[in-house]
């Protein structure tokens, strides 16, 4: 399949999870995960209707958006920010794309804000509820602390949460993490006195579970963009 074939296979996928949970088909955001892949994969994507790319590296991310401007038509791109942002490289990726996924802690959100140019970052805090020391993200149990931190940074707007589930060949498998960062963003709402509208979970194995759970963004690489080699 080509990557337009792919993305209309996804985007039909999302619309029918988003019917079957009562949901509207633009309620979800397909961030299309493009790290590794070409500039040349970006632009058949975007073609196809992509609006919304993920990269995990932030010298990554800046060296592709100064291409894809650089050589026109440009499409028009929202970037977002998936992977474990380093302090020193917050400076690569604050003010230039549309979320940061994945803050772990008070002390990333300040220097986002710090490098933010004057404008407001839309920020996710990132929740292993997996407790995998592989992976970052806070704990559920610290979250509720690190969120009110978070929320008094000025120069940063904490949107909502996000997690990855351990992984597992059944797709099921990741819907009580679903359920689980749900839950944890309606009490964080209570607890704040905020709407956290954006749900970050659900990647090319488990995006329809994760619709079903009330998914809002879903990353998904490989079903769009083919295995990397």
């Amino acid at each position: 399949m080509t990557i337009a074939e792919r993305w209309r296979a996804v985007a039909a996928r999302v619309a029918a999870a988003c019917e079957r949970a009562g949901r509207a088909a633009d309620s979800v955001t397909i961030v299309a995960v493009s790290k590794t892949q070409p500039v040349e994969a970006i632009r058949a994507a975007c073609a196809a209707g992509a609006t919304d790319l993920g990269e995990n590296y932030a010298q990554e991310l800046a060296a592709k958006a100064a291409e894809l401007a650089a050589s026109p038509p440009a499409p028009v791109v929202r970037w977002h920010f998936i992977g474990r942002l380093q302090r020193n490289k917050a400076r690569l990726v604050a003010g230039r794309v549309a979320l940061v996924h994945a803050v772990d802690g008070v002390e990333l959100a300040d220097e986002i804000a710090r490098r933010a140019g004057g404008t407001v970052q839309p920020i996710l805090l990132a929740v292993n509820l997996g407790d995998e020391a592989t992976k970052g993200g806070v704990t559920a149990e610290a979250a509720p602390a690190v969120a009110r931190a978070i929320a008094a940074v000025a120069g940063a707007s904490l949107d909502g949460l996000m997690t990855m589930p351990p992984p597992h060949d059944d797709p099921e498998a990741s819907r009580p993490y679903f359920d689980r960062l749900r839950a944890l963003r309606d009490r964080l709402e209570d607890e704040l006195a905020r709407p956290l509208p954006v749900l970050s979970m659900g990647m090319s194995h488990d995006y329809e579970v994760a619709i079903a759970c009330g998914a809002t963004h879903v990353r998904i690489g490989t079903a769009i963009f083919g295995s990397r080699s």
